[in-house]
């Protein structure tokens, strides 16, 4: 399974825990304290998912686990020594297609902050 975080592509499959598992295990956590989560590991290390992808890894299985629809999320933080709640979060649902075409752009080299933006985020247009 494929999760888009920022302008990264994750492999969820290599982590060997089904979505069942993962709901079960994770019933207890709420959406917003996964999204609160989220908000402090970023505002800790606002490339979360260039400099510790397996933490960003296990952040985007939790978002899965609660919200399988959501393949794809967004860490926005204002500048370095943020405050976890001023970290902006995004979330999108992409097809497939999305995903693989992403995946192999970045398999290529050719994925990069702007192209994504382009393609998914769109926080650049206008």
């Amino acid at each position: 399974m494929l999760f888009l975080m920022n302008d990264v592509v994750l492999d969820l499959s290599e982590m060997k825990l089904s979505p069942r598992l993962m709901a079960d295990r994770f019933r207890a956590l709420s959406f917003p304290a996964i999204m609160r989560m989220g908000q402090e590991l970023y505002a800790e290390t606002p490339l979360l998912h260039v400099e510790r992808p397996n933490r960003a890894r296990r952040l985007a299985a939790l978002i899965s686990a609660k919200a399988p629809t959501i393949n794809a999320a967004l860490f926005v933080v204002p500048g370095f020594g943020a405050n976890p709640q001023e970290v902006s979060i995004r979330f999108a649902e992409l097809g497939r297609g999305a995903l693989d075409d992403l995946l192999i752009r970045q398999n290529q080299g050719h994925l990069d902050t702007l192209a994504c933006d382009r393609q998914v985020w769109r926080r650049l247009a206008a």
